[in-house]
């Protein structure tokens, strides 16, 4: 499998140099030369495969230039982590199924894909004798998850990047307590689109990212995306096949967009399998006014109790929107440099219709995320985070008789344990692992949302 540009401006490479690379060259995003559809003989062998086993058959469809061996040994060694047997298990809950990503070491769903990313940067840098400097930015999770993917390990260092003071309380304690020395942690002044924007400035200075071997570990990596493709199977081969039950819908709490397109991915692998796709947000509601009304345009932040959505900017837009554009890349081009000019981009009736056809859309503000706790819980005794909230919210005003829906649960409870207050008068059960932070040391740099001082950090610490 080889994979090219968003921009089109890079000849084909390969899946390493495609992890390697993080960001294209030309500025764009990588993708696939194609999507395969799984035949219904495939997808019989693959029921029943426990997760490791089936995340090793669906990452073999994308990854050809790692023995199998290999890639099957860094699968089970990125889920070995895990606290749950099942790695993403199901759970029956009235009217829908809540899909528990949670289960990794930091308690949030971007360890199903950082724990791979990890490990493989690690194999790669090994292969190759070479060393990376990791740069990115958070809302809230992928910092954390990032950090403890690759903390400690040989030729790595890592930069990230979160909003002071925009994120929660054990958010920011999971990623400042890391003091391993090859992890750096700042905070600038601004919001997660701020972050964002000075890592995709530091990535597009080619001198820069050449001389310092800078990675990715943002979403704008496509391991991150394919590796979140596995559960979105997993759960739907779970559900489908027996009762008569032929489809599913998801629905899915996003503000960056990663997540719900590895679920496009997902259903472009089983179209007879994945129906409707769900985009749920926040009050930052970009997402939800490009699918329901063909505007993709900025608006302030809204700060909320859902701060991992609180974006927007949407990193991955320009992978579907490469699709929406019957994947030219001229015009895919030409867009995003429109955007980038006037922070707005209008889409006609007909390209409305090729988005509604893809995806379903909600917003839901504060009160009903608020409510959907208290009632969630009220109802069945389980606590959502506010997160997945948003996404049990819109995935049951959006259901339909007869087709199950599955909500992913994004993060633990406990990791927001004010908006869980507010909702159910009380913070739920802690893990240990969480509790156990309030005692250690922390260390952070905090700095302006300036481009110029967070390179000049980087600079001074890199490898």
């Amino acid at each position: 499998m080889k994979y090219i540009s968003t921009r089109g401006g890079i000849a084909p490479i390969s899946f390493k140099q495609a992890v390697m690379m993080g960001l294209a060259t030309d500025g764009g995003l990588l993708l696939p030369v194609s999507i395969p559809e799984i035949s219904a003989e495939t997808l019989t062998q693959w029921r029943g495969l426990s997760y490791p086993e089936l995340a090793t058959a669906v990452l073999s469809c994308f990854i050809d230039d790692i023995p199998p061996n290999d890639l099957r040994n860094l699968v089970e060694k990125s889920y070995s982590t895990f606290n749950h047997r099942e790695i993403t298990p199901l759970v029956k809950q009235g009217d829908c199924y809540i899909l528990e990503l949670f289960h990794g070491p930091t308690l949030a769903f971007k360890d199903v894909a950082l724990q791979f990313l990890g490990n493989v940067f690690e194999y790669l840098l090994k292969e190759s004798g070479g060393k990376m400097n990791i740069v990115g930015a958070t809302s809230g999770d992928t910092g954390s998850a990032a950090i403890y993917g690759v903390r400690g390990k040989e030729r790595i260092n890592i930069f990230i990047l979160h909003p002071y003071k925009r994120v929660s309380p054990i958010q920011e304690l999971q990623m400042t307590t890391v003091t391993d020395a090859n992890v750096f942690n700042i905070a600038v002044r601004g919001t997660f689109d701020d972050g964002q924007s000075i890592v995709k400035s530091i990535f597009n200075d080619l001198p820069f990212k050449d001389k310092h071997q800078l990675g990715a570990v943002n979403s704008i990596n496509w391991a991150r995306i394919v590796a979140q493709v596995v559960y979105y199977i997993y759960a739907a081969l779970k559900v489908t096949g027996s009762e008569g039950v032929e489809k599913v819908d998801f629905s899915v709490p996003t503000g960056n967009f990663g997540d719900i397109f590895a679920g496009y991915v997902a259903r472009r692998m089983l179209p007879n399998h994945i129906r409707n796709l769900i985009l749920a947000t926040n009050e930052n509601n970009l997402l939800t006014r490009f699918i329901l009304n063909g505007d993709y345009s900025l608006g302030p932040v809204a700060q909320t109790s859902s701060p991992s959505m609180d974006i927007q900017v949407a990193s991955n837009f320009e992978r579907y929107l490469y699709y929406l554009n019957g994947e030219d890349a001229v015009m895919t081009r030409q867009d995003m440099d429109r955007f980038a000019a006037s922070g707005s981009l209008q889409f006609d009736e007909l390209a409305q219709e090729r988005v509604r056809a893809d995806f379903a859309s909600r917003s839901v503000n504060e009160a009903e995320t608020i409510d959907i706790i208290r009632d969630f819980y009220t109802l069945h005794g389980y606590v959502l985070d506010p997160h997945t909230a948003v996404g049990v919210k819109a995935g049951l005003a959006g259901r339909e008789e007869g087709v199950p829906m599955i909500c992913l649960a994004t993060a633990h409870p406990a990791k927001f344990g004010a908006a869980v207050r507010r909702a159910i008068g009380h913070e739920p059960d802690i893990p240990s692992s969480l509790a156990a932070l309030t005692d250690k040391e922390t260390r952070c740099e905090v700095m302006a949302a300036e481009i110029g001082a967070v390179q000049s950090f980087v600079e001074q610490h890199a490898l």
